[in-house]
């Protein structure tokens, strides 16, 4: 099993001021002890059950680019964009861009947005939901265009681009990975066999054992393998006050691989250097087993 560290939180001590290079600390930590992916989110305002909006929130790819120039192994993505943030093609340049700045180690971890107060607090519109996912996918049909030979038009209900040129293209063959996040059985775990190289999701072992037996029905409507899906779940990693809730942890991660997960991802709700450091020396050595 590999494990993905998430960064959902920047109220640290030290401030603002002290935040670059509290964050290029822990992101090299997090690379030298082996997490095999750092993520961020894409929000604004920070979200309820985190703390406060008013908390300190970074954009994502600026901070992913930042990330970048600080660690060497990990792969970088959000988790995860939304939607209605971006113009896709804009968004596919930015993961492309971060592809090459950082050697290849770009993801586009995407769905289809849910945290209104911040459309309505920053002005950014907040279809209906069926429309959301409408978008969606025709983002996804424009990411790979967009990371493909073809550089022609592509002619959506929502978005219409007169040419899909992307130069540079992404180091990562044939495109970086694209990530779908959510759970829902209809709509989004159908998109994840249409298109996803990963989905993610979240829930207590049964709930997800569940998911990953829709998604394969998904994958044989679609005529899609389901093996070549990475399996990923979001979760906490909980390491008790002290630091001595590792044993515990590590019963969950393989809890998760018995049902099929490949890749937990997890983060704290605090200062997270400390924690990772502790990760790196008595977790990811026997998740490495899992």
């Amino acid at each position: 099993m590999k494990l993905g560290l998430q960064i959902p939180y920047f109220t640290w001590l030290g401030g603002p001021p002290e935040l670059g290079s509290r964050l290029a600390e822990v992101v090299r930590t997090a690379d030298d002890a082996g997490f095999s992916s750092i993520w961020v989110m894409d929000h604004f305002f920070q979200l309820p059950g985190l703390g406060e909006a008013e908390l300190d929130m970074l954009e994502a790819y600026t901070a992913l680019g930042f990330i970048a120039g600080h660690t060497s192994r990990a792969r970088l993505g959000t988790m995860v964009t939304g939607v209605t943030y971006r113009h896709p093609a804009i968004l596919v340049k930015q993961v492309t861009t971060l592809d090459v700045l950082s050697g290849g180690r770009a993801a586009l971890g995407i769905g289809a947005a849910w945290f209104e107060r911040e459309h309505l607090g920053l002005g950014v519109r907040f279809p209906p939901v069926s429309e959301r996912f409408e978008r969606l996918e025709e983002t996804l049909q424009i990411a790979l265009q967009m990371w493909s030979d073809n550089d022609g038009p592509c002619q959506g209900k929502h978005y219409q681009l007169a040419e899909t040129l992307n130069s540079p293209q992404a180091l990562t063959k044939p495109h970086p990975p694209i990530l779908i996040g959510g759970s829902g059985e209809k709509k989004t775990l159908k998109l994840v066999a249409r298109y996803a190289d990963a989905c993610n999701l979240f829930g207590d072992p049964p709930t997800v054992l569940h998911k990953l037996e829709v998604l394969r029905q998904h994958c044989e409507a679609e005529g899609r393998n389901y093996d070549d899906i990475e399996k990923t779940v979001l979760m906490s990693f909980d390491l008790g006050p002290d630091g001595s809730a590792t044993g515990p942890l590590v019963q969950r991660l393989a809890a998760f691989a018995e049902v099929g997960i490949q890749t937990v991802i997890g983060g704290f709700g605090v200062d997270p250097l400390r924690p990772v450091e502790i990760m790196g020396r008595d977790v990811l050595p026997q998740a490495a087993s899992l």
